[in-house]
């Protein structure tokens, strides 16, 4: 995986598999919107509903997961390849941060 640090930030330069999967799950999380909309539209038992939004909801959870992973893994390379270890732990700290905000 490529990066750039710029700004005081890094920045991940994905594989085009890698975007591909991302956008794939994406879109998959969309279709899920727009049927949970559709269900809404046709009265449909609220359990049911909830259901989708589970699904939908651990569906964003693991796009989230992978985002972190790959941003976790590159910063470990950064800090190798920089010996500055201290940036990378910053980086990993903001991303975990942004994490938690979203799930908690």
């Amino acid at each position: 995986m490529r990066y750039s640090f710029e700004d005081g930030r890094l920045y991940l330069h994905r594989t085009r598999e890698e975007k591909d999967d991302l956008q794939r799950r994406l879109r998959r999380i969309e279709g899920q919107a727009r049927g949970l909309q559709q269900m809404i539209e046709d009265d449909r038992h609220c359990l049911d509903d909830v259901q989708q939004l589970n699904a939908l909801t651990a569906a964003a959870r693991e796009v989230a997961l992978l985002v972190i992973a790959s941003h976790l893994e590159t910063c470990v390379e950064f800090a190798v390849e920089a010996q500055d270890g201290q940036v990378a732990v910053q980086e990993m700290v903001s991303c975990l941060r942004a994490a938690m905000r979203q799930t908690g």
